[in-house]
Protein backbone atom coordinates (compact mmCIF):
# COMPACT_ATOMS: atom_id res chain seq x y z
CA UNK A 1 0.00 0.00 0.00
CA UNK A 2 1.01 3.12 -1.11
CA UNK A 3 0.88 6.08 1.77
CA UNK A 4 -2.70 7.63 2.33
CA UNK A 5 -1.80 10.95 1.59
CA UNK A 6 -0.50 9.69 -2.19
CA UNK A 7 -3.37 7.70 -2.47
CA UNK A 8 -5.41 10.71 -1.58
CA UNK A 9 -3.44 13.24 -4.10
CA UNK A 10 -3.94 10.41 -7.21
CA UNK A 11 -7.47 10.30 -6.66
CA UNK A 12 -9.05 13.52 -5.33
CA UNK A 13 -9.10 17.41 -6.48
CA UNK A 14 -11.62 19.87 -6.74
CA UNK A 15 -12.94 21.30 -9.96
CA UNK A 16 -12.48 25.55 -9.78
CA UNK A 17 -16.69 26.01 -9.78
CA UNK A 18 -17.17 23.70 -7.55
CA UNK A 19 -16.52 24.95 -4.40
CA UNK A 20 -17.31 22.53 -1.67
CA UNK A 21 -17.39 23.84 1.80
CA UNK A 22 -16.70 21.12 4.29
CA UNK A 23 -16.93 21.06 8.43
CA UNK A 24 -17.42 17.89 10.09
CA UNK A 25 -19.52 17.68 12.98
CA UNK A 26 -18.28 14.19 14.48
CA UNK A 27 -21.33 12.48 16.64
CA UNK A 28 -20.93 9.62 19.29
CA UNK A 29 -24.74 7.98 19.41
CA UNK A 30 -23.91 6.97 22.98
CA UNK A 31 -22.90 10.34 23.77
CA UNK A 32 -19.09 11.24 25.21
CA UNK A 33 -19.00 8.37 27.47
CA UNK A 34 -18.51 6.41 24.47
CA UNK A 35 -15.62 8.35 23.90
CA UNK A 36 -14.22 7.48 27.47
CA UNK A 37 -14.99 3.87 27.02
CA UNK A 38 -13.20 3.41 23.87
CA UNK A 39 -10.00 5.05 24.44
CA UNK A 40 -9.82 3.51 28.11
CA UNK A 41 -10.30 -0.03 26.51
CA UNK A 42 -6.82 -0.17 24.66
CA UNK A 43 -4.82 1.58 22.15
CA UNK A 44 -6.73 -0.50 19.43
CA UNK A 45 -9.55 2.29 19.92
CA UNK A 46 -7.20 5.57 20.53
CA UNK A 47 -9.16 8.21 18.28
CA UNK A 48 -5.82 9.46 17.17
CA UNK A 49 -4.60 5.62 15.61
CA UNK A 50 -3.51 6.13 11.66
CA UNK A 51 -6.09 4.52 9.61
CA UNK A 52 -6.08 3.45 5.74
CA UNK A 53 -7.77 4.98 2.96
CA UNK A 54 -8.29 2.39 0.00
CA UNK A 55 -11.82 1.13 -0.26
CA UNK A 56 -13.05 4.79 -0.46
CA UNK A 57 -10.06 6.11 -2.94
CA UNK A 58 -10.80 3.16 -4.98
CA UNK A 59 -14.51 3.83 -5.22
CA UNK A 60 -13.61 7.83 -5.91
CA UNK A 61 -11.41 6.78 -8.69
CA UNK A 62 -13.99 4.68 -10.17
CA UNK A 63 -16.56 6.99 -10.05
CA UNK A 64 -14.73 10.11 -10.82
CA UNK A 65 -16.05 12.15 -8.09
CA UNK A 66 -14.26 14.91 -6.26
CA UNK A 67 -13.79 15.86 -2.42
CA UNK A 68 -11.49 18.50 -0.67
CA UNK A 69 -8.44 16.93 0.46
CA UNK A 70 -8.76 16.74 4.28
CA UNK A 71 -12.36 16.04 4.76
CA UNK A 72 -12.13 12.90 4.14
CA UNK A 73 -9.45 11.95 5.95
CA UNK A 74 -10.26 13.26 8.87
CA UNK A 75 -13.93 11.73 8.73
CA UNK A 76 -12.87 8.14 8.31
CA UNK A 77 -10.28 8.56 10.85
CA UNK A 78 -12.80 9.34 12.97
CA UNK A 79 -15.44 7.16 11.83
CA UNK A 80 -12.88 4.48 12.77
CA UNK A 81 -12.47 5.00 16.03
CA UNK A 82 -16.68 4.65 16.52
CA UNK A 83 -17.59 8.36 15.98
CA UNK A 84 -20.43 8.68 14.26
CA UNK A 85 -20.21 11.44 11.37
CA UNK A 86 -21.79 13.59 9.59
CA UNK A 87 -20.03 15.35 6.10
CA UNK A 88 -21.72 18.58 5.18
CA UNK A 89 -20.59 19.81 1.35
CA UNK A 90 -21.97 22.87 -0.76
CA UNK A 91 -22.17 21.34 -4.03
CA UNK A 92 -21.02 17.87 -4.37
CA UNK A 93 -23.36 15.64 -2.43
CA UNK A 94 -21.83 12.17 -4.25
CA UNK A 95 -18.18 12.64 -2.74
CA UNK A 96 -19.79 13.00 0.01
CA UNK A 97 -22.16 10.38 -0.07
CA UNK A 98 -19.09 8.07 -1.04
CA UNK A 99 -16.89 9.29 2.09
CA UNK A 100 -20.59 8.32 4.69
CA UNK A 101 -20.42 5.14 2.97
CA UNK A 102 -16.76 4.12 3.75
CA UNK A 103 -17.67 5.47 6.76
CA UNK A 104 -20.40 2.88 7.60
CA UNK A 105 -18.20 0.19 6.30
CA UNK A 106 -16.54 1.12 10.04
CA UNK A 107 -19.89 0.30 11.69
CA UNK A 108 -20.80 3.58 12.55
CA UNK A 109 -23.93 6.05 11.43
CA UNK A 110 -22.95 8.60 8.77
CA UNK A 111 -25.16 11.23 7.62
CA UNK A 112 -24.87 13.69 4.71
CA UNK A 113 -26.28 17.03 4.87
CA UNK A 114 -25.50 19.63 1.87
CA UNK A 115 -25.68 23.20 2.88
CA UNK A 116 -23.85 26.29 2.50
CA UNK A 117 -22.33 26.69 6.53
CA UNK A 118 -21.35 29.94 5.65
CA UNK A 119 -25.10 30.73 5.98
CA UNK A 120 -27.07 31.12 9.13
CA UNK A 121 -30.15 29.88 7.50
CA UNK A 122 -28.71 26.23 6.03
CA UNK A 123 -26.76 25.77 9.46
CA UNK A 124 -29.83 25.91 11.44
CA UNK A 125 -31.77 23.13 9.11
CA UNK A 126 -28.16 21.64 9.31
CA UNK A 127 -28.25 21.04 12.71
CA UNK A 128 -32.62 20.07 12.74
CA UNK A 129 -31.17 17.08 10.39
CA UNK A 130 -28.51 16.35 12.71
CA UNK A 131 -30.79 15.88 15.79
CA UNK A 132 -33.28 14.05 13.72
CA UNK A 133 -30.76 10.88 13.41
CA UNK A 134 -28.26 11.66 16.65
CA UNK A 135 -28.74 12.34 20.08
CA UNK A 136 -26.08 15.34 19.32
CA UNK A 137 -23.02 16.33 18.27
CA UNK A 138 -19.89 15.80 20.49
CA UNK A 139 -16.85 16.76 18.26
CA UNK A 140 -16.85 19.71 15.53
CA UNK A 141 -14.85 20.32 12.89
CA UNK A 142 -15.04 23.10 10.98
CA UNK A 143 -12.57 23.19 7.78
CA UNK A 144 -14.81 25.39 5.55
CA UNK A 145 -12.78 27.20 3.81
CA UNK A 146 -12.72 29.88 0.40
CA UNK A 147 -9.51 31.22 -0.78
CA UNK A 148 -9.78 33.91 -3.46
CA UNK A 149 -6.76 35.34 -4.52
CA UNK A 150 -7.49 39.10 -5.72
CA UNK A 151 -5.84 43.09 -5.21
CA UNK A 152 -7.52 44.69 -2.34
CA UNK A 153 -8.71 47.79 -3.82
CA UNK A 154 -10.22 45.41 -6.85
CA UNK A 155 -12.18 43.88 -4.30
CA UNK A 156 -16.09 44.58 -4.23
CA UNK A 157 -17.99 44.57 -0.92
CA UNK A 158 -19.94 41.23 -1.97
CA UNK A 159 -16.62 39.46 -2.51
CA UNK A 160 -15.28 40.07 0.90
CA UNK A 161 -18.38 39.17 2.54
CA UNK A 162 -18.56 36.11 0.61
CA UNK A 163 -15.17 34.72 1.73
CA UNK A 164 -15.99 36.13 5.77
CA UNK A 165 -19.20 34.43 5.63
CA UNK A 166 -17.06 30.47 4.83
CA UNK A 167 -13.96 31.03 6.88
CA UNK A 168 -14.82 32.80 9.81
CA UNK A 169 -18.93 33.39 9.93
CA UNK A 170 -19.71 29.21 9.36
CA UNK A 171 -17.76 28.72 12.43
CA UNK A 172 -19.81 31.27 14.36
CA UNK A 173 -22.67 29.34 12.97
CA UNK A 174 -22.02 26.03 13.93
CA UNK A 175 -20.69 26.61 17.12
CA UNK A 176 -23.70 28.45 18.37
CA UNK A 177 -25.81 25.51 16.98
CA UNK A 178 -23.61 22.78 18.63
CA UNK A 179 -21.73 23.68 21.39
CA UNK A 180 -25.57 23.49 23.64
CA UNK A 181 -25.53 19.79 23.66
CA UNK A 182 -21.88 19.78 24.84
CA UNK A 183 -22.92 21.73 27.30
CA UNK A 184 -25.36 19.42 28.22
CA UNK A 185 -23.35 16.74 28.01
CA UNK A 186 -20.49 18.16 30.24
CA UNK A 187 -18.20 17.10 27.25
CA UNK A 188 -17.40 18.52 23.35
CA UNK A 189 -14.49 19.71 21.25
CA UNK A 190 -13.79 21.83 18.75
CA UNK A 191 -11.41 22.23 16.03
CA UNK A 192 -10.98 24.74 13.86
CA UNK A 193 -8.80 24.63 11.13
CA UNK A 194 -7.11 27.42 10.25
CA UNK A 195 -4.13 27.53 8.41
CA UNK A 196 -1.27 30.20 7.66
CA UNK A 197 -3.82 33.05 7.11
CA UNK A 198 -3.95 32.77 11.26
CA UNK A 199 -0.08 33.99 11.42
CA UNK A 200 0.46 35.99 8.27
CA UNK A 201 -0.69 38.45 6.01
CA UNK A 202 -0.65 37.35 1.90
CA UNK A 203 -0.82 39.83 -0.77
CA UNK A 204 -4.03 39.84 -2.60
CA UNK A 205 -5.85 37.66 0.22
CA UNK A 206 -6.52 40.20 2.46
CA UNK A 207 -9.89 38.64 3.42
CA UNK A 208 -8.97 35.40 4.20
CA UNK A 209 -5.95 36.51 6.41
CA UNK A 210 -8.71 38.69 8.41
CA UNK A 211 -11.33 36.05 8.32
CA UNK A 212 -8.98 33.26 9.60
CA UNK A 213 -7.01 35.48 12.25
CA UNK A 214 -10.52 36.12 13.65
CA UNK A 215 -11.22 32.27 13.67
CA UNK A 216 -8.26 32.14 16.10
CA UNK A 217 -9.44 35.00 17.97
CA UNK A 218 -12.51 33.19 18.29
CA UNK A 219 -10.84 30.05 19.02
CA UNK A 220 -9.20 31.16 22.00
CA UNK A 221 -12.09 32.91 23.27
CA UNK A 222 -14.39 30.20 23.64
CA UNK A 223 -11.96 28.04 25.15
CA UNK A 224 -12.34 30.45 27.86
CA UNK A 225 -15.27 30.61 27.96
CA UNK A 226 -16.36 26.92 27.82
CA UNK A 227 -13.78 25.32 29.63
CA UNK A 228 -15.49 24.57 32.58
CA UNK A 229 -17.73 22.62 30.92
CA UNK A 230 -15.52 19.62 29.94
CA UNK A 231 -15.19 21.04 26.23
CA UNK A 232 -12.03 22.27 24.56
CA UNK A 233 -11.69 24.45 22.06
CA UNK A 234 -8.64 24.45 19.49
CA UNK A 235 -7.09 25.49 16.07
CA UNK A 236 -4.74 23.74 13.46
CA UNK A 237 -2.47 25.81 11.49
CA UNK A 238 -1.85 23.49 8.46
CA UNK A 239 1.40 24.21 6.60
CA UNK A 240 2.00 23.21 2.55
CA UNK A 241 0.47 19.85 2.51
CA UNK A 242 0.83 17.86 -0.14
CA UNK A 243 -2.44 17.72 -2.58
CA UNK A 244 -3.26 17.96 -5.97
CA UNK A 245 -5.45 20.88 -7.86
CA UNK A 246 -6.65 21.99 -11.27
CA UNK A 247 -4.56 24.45 -11.37
CA UNK A 248 -1.06 23.11 -12.35
CA UNK A 249 0.27 26.43 -10.99
CA UNK A 250 -1.02 25.81 -7.49
CA UNK A 251 0.50 22.53 -7.39
CA UNK A 252 3.73 23.34 -8.17
CA UNK A 253 3.37 25.86 -5.67
CA UNK A 254 2.64 23.71 -3.17
CA UNK A 255 5.78 21.38 -3.94
CA UNK A 256 8.07 23.64 -4.39
CA UNK A 257 7.52 24.88 -0.69
CA UNK A 258 9.91 21.95 0.25
CA UNK A 259 12.26 24.08 0.02
CA UNK A 260 11.27 25.87 3.12
CA UNK A 261 10.58 22.82 4.84
CA UNK A 262 13.43 21.76 7.66
CA UNK A 263 11.74 18.08 7.92
CA UNK A 264 11.91 18.15 3.72
CA UNK A 265 8.57 16.83 2.76
CA UNK A 266 5.20 18.05 2.11
CA UNK A 267 2.96 17.38 4.87
CA UNK A 268 0.21 14.50 4.21
CA UNK A 269 -4.03 14.83 4.59
CA UNK A 270 -3.69 12.35 6.95
CA UNK A 271 -0.91 14.30 9.53
CA UNK A 272 -3.31 16.67 9.80
CA UNK A 273 -5.98 14.35 10.36
CA UNK A 274 -4.06 12.09 12.93
CA UNK A 275 -4.20 15.64 14.89
CA UNK A 276 -8.11 15.94 14.61
CA UNK A 277 -7.59 12.38 16.31
CA UNK A 278 -5.24 13.51 19.22
CA UNK A 279 -7.51 16.85 19.94
CA UNK A 280 -10.83 14.81 20.13
CA UNK A 281 -9.49 12.14 22.10
CA UNK A 282 -9.48 12.44 26.15
CA UNK A 283 -5.87 12.62 25.82
CA UNK A 284 -6.42 15.59 24.55
CA UNK A 285 -8.20 17.04 27.29
CA UNK A 286 -5.54 19.27 28.89
CA UNK A 287 -4.77 20.88 25.27
CA UNK A 288 -7.28 23.89 24.60
CA UNK A 289 -7.12 27.71 23.63
CA UNK A 290 -3.82 26.33 21.42
CA UNK A 291 -3.37 26.69 17.59
CA UNK A 292 -1.18 23.97 16.87
CA UNK A 293 1.08 24.32 13.71
CA UNK A 294 1.60 21.25 11.73
CA UNK A 295 4.14 22.16 9.15
CA UNK A 296 7.18 20.33 9.29
CA UNK A 297 8.96 23.22 11.17
CA UNK A 298 8.11 25.57 8.38
CA UNK A 299 8.29 29.53 9.05
CA UNK A 300 5.77 30.37 11.12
Amino acid sequence: MVSGGLQWRAALGMEAADRLQTFTPLSHILGAANVAAGIASGAAHRLFQRFHVDAVVESLERDRISIGIAVAPVALALAGQGCNVVVNGSSDEGACEAVAEEARSHGVGAQVTMGDVGQADDVRRIGEMIFQEFDGVDILVNNAAVRPEKPFLEMTATEWHSVLDVDLHAAFYTCQTFLPCMIENGWGRVINITGMNAIHGYQGRAPVSAAKHGLWGLTKALAKEFGAGGITVNAISPGPIRSEHTDPEMTRHIEQQVTRIPVGHLGEPEHIASLCGYLASDDGGFVSGQMIGCNGAAET
